[in-house]
């Protein structure tokens, strides 16, 4: 009997709720990680954001199969169930997920509207694109559903959390002593002072630097569109913003 093309999470026998498959859920959540933090960084150094609009809309397609038809059917859960077709299936519960991925739908749908749509270009962006990075990479990186965490605080009953978190409790001492913890401090503090005492490296100087260029008439409407507001100041992030808004 084939399963229903609409449909949210498997049936598998000797489970009494929905469940999918957490390999295939991380794997594709690295997938995704992989492209935003591509699209992220390149709108961030280069001030393109022409891979950006592109991944808000791939996200958004992705996960509107994934919540509204199916998840068996979205790309990024295709090609991160064939990577991991040949490990051991880890099922979880599927409410869970959908709530987490809920939020997810809500920062694209927020991306679309500012940076597909309106062309917006501010501190709001770095915050969604900021969240939806941190969800991407704890659930691929450490299998931590940062939004099923936030269903359990509404729902204590929710059952198959990724890692068991909603049936075990991690004995003492599981994370870690406070030798390893010192380890982990002594390494950054290594790293601090290395990064301080490494010599800063001037651009090179280019050889017809000393000619001398005449400025170019300023229009007034280009100063005023290129006029650096506030924020962008308070934040550092001065520079980045007139390369954002093609200002010179």
């Amino acid at each position: 009997m084939s399963a229903p093309f609409i449909q949210f999470g498997q049936q598998i026998p000797g489970y009494n709720i929905p469940v999918l498959n957490e390999r295939a859920v991380r794997a594709g959540a690295g997938i995704l990680f992989f492209f935003a933090i591509v699209s992220f960084m390149n709108a961030w150094l280069v001030g393109d954001f022409l891979l950006t609009r592109v991944f808000v809309v791939a996200f958004l397609i992705d996960f509107t199969l994934r919540i509204f038809v199916n998840p068996a059917y979205a790309p990024s859960l295709i090609l991160g169930q064939w990577m991991v077709r040949k490990q051991q299936p880890e099922y979880v519960g599927a409410p869970q997920k959908r709530f987490a991925w809920a939020i997810g739908y809500a920062l694209a749908l927020t991306m679309l509207y500012l940076v597909v749509l309106n062309n917006v270009i501010g501190p709001i962006n770095l915050i969604v694109c900021s969240l939806c990075l941190l969800l991407l990479f704890f659930e691929t990186a450490f299998g931590i559903c940062l939004g099923c965490m936030v269903y359990r605080l509404f729902n204590d009953k929710a059952e198959l959390c990724p890692g068991g978190v909603c049936e075990s409790k991690p004995e003492p001492g599981a994370g870690g002593n406070l030798g390893q913890g010192l380890i982990v401090f002594v390494f950054l503090l290594v790293l601090g002072f290395t990064a301080k005492g490494l010599p800063d490296r001037e651009p090179p100087v280019a050889a017809h630097a000393d000619v001398t260029i005449q400025a170019s008439p300023v229009n007034p409407d280009e100063a005023e569109r290129c006029k650096v507001p506030e924020f962008a100041k308070a934040m550092g992030h001065e520079e980045k913003w007139k390369l954002h808004n093609n200002c010179t």
